[in-house]
């Protein structure tokens, strides 16, 4: 009985204190809770008191910074639609210009084409202009003929009539007189016969000759009428041509200002958000130049690996060694002048060995300081660096690309083009055109150099 008493006992012990555990537990989470709230509360106070007790100077510097955020977000919006509409412009002038120039392809085709006609009827003139000096000489020919045969003739007759002038008895009396007169007669009637039948034929000849003339002379006017209309064609054509080519030049003129206004547009976006592109990496720099000019990465770097080993082989001759001309030169320092750098040790591609030639090709892209100096305004307003640098990879790299890209290699489909090999009309690739223009338009150019940067634009995906 006290056993089980005892046992009752702490089975009641054990659950009293799992209830204070219990217990003890709530009030540590309540306490707990009310800390954590007490602090929220302390600190949303402290914020609340912060805010209020800003002064007057730092409220003024606080409005002024988000009316200049709210200033360069609205310069921001207005760049960016200013060169979206600009590219629009852009694009409308270009068709425009294209159109143009297929038209003044046409015309030029016509000239050429008119010029060939206008030479076959000038060379069907003379042919004529010469038939017809033949057959004057063969009717002069045939007229002095005339004149021999009736000159015989008339003497002839001259003969039988002083023969007549003899007394008749004496003819007939006379034997031998009387045969000779007989026969001399008789030969002069046959002769007579043969030479009227002879002028006959002259006269016939004359006749045919002298219709054969008339005829090429009417042949002769006509094809000079045809001339005439054909040489008045030709210069409506050029008349037209020189209006289309000045079409065409305006629209140039107007491309390449939108492009400056576009470049001077993006380098002022860059400013305001700060953006400006920098990479040791060949690769980055060649996606970088892909995703703002379209041109494909594996062809870039088909041609990065060929002009300086994807920016390994830069040069290896100062500007003297290089050969390059006095207007390069004079291009050259100004560039090296206003990145700052000493002309004298900058290193530039050396002259060719297997053709004569100059050296002075700079960087990864290897442009001359000339052709540098008409891309560089574009190269900084993609890249953000204002100037740009030749030397730069990224600013090369894009350089090659935004010049690719003028040439036609952003384009699908083939070009016909005028072998410079053969003379002959052939299709090619809009890349291989775009590379033959980089290199500098050769067979060489066509057979080798854009065949290589094709095959080594394949390993792209291995860099």
């Amino acid at each position: 009985m006290n056993k089980q008493k005892i046992i009752k006992n702490l089975q009641y012990k054990e659950i009293k204190d799992i209830d204070k555990l219990i217990n003890t537990i709530l009030g540590v989470i309540v306490l707990s809770l009310v800390v954590f709230l007490g602090n929220r509360y302390f600190l949303d106070e402290v914020r609340a008191d912060d805010t209020t007790t800003l002064t007057a100077e730092e409220q003024a510097a606080a409005d002024a910074k988000k009316a200049e955020e709210e200033k360069l977000a609205k310069k921001e919006k207005e760049a960016k639609k200013d060169i979206k509409n600009l590219n629009k412009k852009l694009e409308k002038k270009i068709k425009q210009k294209e159109n143009l120039e297929q038209n003044l392809t046409a015309i030029q085709r016509a000239v050429y084409s008119t010029k060939r006609a206008i030479s076959n009827t000038q060379s069907e003139i003379e042919k004529t202009e010469e038939t017809i000096a033949r057959k004057e000489e063969e009717i002069k020919l045939l007229e002095e003929n005339k004149k021999q045969k009736t000159e015989i003739l008339k003497k002839m007759m001259q003969e039988v009539y002083a023969n007549s002038q003899q007394p008749f008895l004496y003819i007939i009396f006379e034997k031998d007189n009387f045969i000779d007169t007989a026969t001399n007669v008789d030969n002069f009637l046959r002769m007579k016969e043969k030479i009227m039948q002879a002028i006959d034929e002259i006269k016939q000849n004359q006749e045919t000759i002298d219709k054969e003339k008339n005829e090429l002379s009417g042949v002769k006017d006509e094809k000079n009428k045809l001339l005439a209309l054909k040489v008045g064609q030709k210069k409506a054509l050029d008349n037209q041509k020189v209006g289309l080519q000045v079409e065409v030049n305006e629209k140039a003129a107007s491309i390449q200002k939108i492009r400056s206004k576009l470049s001077a547009l993006k380098n002022d976006l860059n400013k305001i958000l700060g953006k400006s592109y920098n990479t040791g990496d060949v690769k980055d720099a060649i996606k970088f130049a892909n995703k703002s000019t379209g041109v494909r990465k594996g062809f870039l770097f088909g041609m990065l690996s060929i002009e300086s080993r994807l920016g390994a082989s830069v040069g290896g001759c100062n500007y003297k060694e290089s050969r390059m001309s006095s207007y390069r030169k004079t291009i050259f320092k100004d560039i090296c002048k206003s990145l700052g750098y000493n002309y004298k040790k900058k290193k530039v591609s050396c002259p060719p060995r297997s053709y004569k030639g100059t050296g002075g090709a700079m960087g990864a892209a290897q442009f001359m300081s000339d052709t540098w100096k008409g891309y560089a305004s574009s190269i900084s307003a993609h890249t953000g660096h204002k100037p740009a640098d030749p030397w730069n990879l990224v600013d090369g790299v894009m350089a090659m690309a935004l010049k690719l890209k003028n040439d036609g290699a952003t384009k699908g489909g083939k070009v016909r083009i005028k072998s410079p090999c053969s003379g002959k009309k052939v299709y090619i690739k809009w890349e291989e055109y775009a590379s033959m223009k980089y290199l500098g338009w050769s067979c060489y150019g066509l057979t080798h150099y854009a065949k290589n940067v094709q095959s080594l634009a394949k390993n792209y995906n291995q860099l």
